[in-house]
């Protein structure tokens, strides 16, 4: 990705239904984001209002409440319709994800998956 200015939400636990085995179909599960919003902040810095800025808590109850809202078999499935929705709904350039799952290898302290992605890359054919 690109460096310069970007937002940070880390930690942010979202619960949903996910799993591929039955047993994880049936009641949903917490699950830990972390996400890196890359966007022009300048903007904001010289107004000092919302409106020129990436609201992160509309952002974070968004997430929240999409994840609630839905059920998905994979995380790497969460993690692109998460990049699709904030590059849809925020004026974002870029974006890194990461989506754990505490628990899934019992052994392990987490199991995740990270995406990085561009506004661009949704660009192709009218998306």
């Amino acid at each position: 990705m690109t460096s310069g200015d970007s937002i940070l939400i880390e930690g942010l636990q979202v619960r949903t239904i996910i799993g591929v085995h039955a047993w994880e179909q049936h009641q949903p599960r917490p699950l830990l984001l972390d996400l890196e919003l890359g966007i022009d902040l300048r903007n904001a810095a010289a107004s000092d209002r919302l409106r020129d800025a990436v609201d992160y808590k509309a952002v974070a109850d968004e997430l929240i409440a999409f994840a609630a809202a839905r059920e998905f078999r994979l995380l790497e499935t969460l993690a692109e319709s998460i990049a699709r929705l904030l590059f849809e709904r925020h004026p974002i350039l870029w974006l890194r994800l990461a989506i754990g799952k505490p628990g899934a290898v019992p052994e392990a302290r987490n199991v995740a998956v990270r995406i990085e992605r561009r506004r661009e890359d949704y660009a192709v054919c009218g998306r």
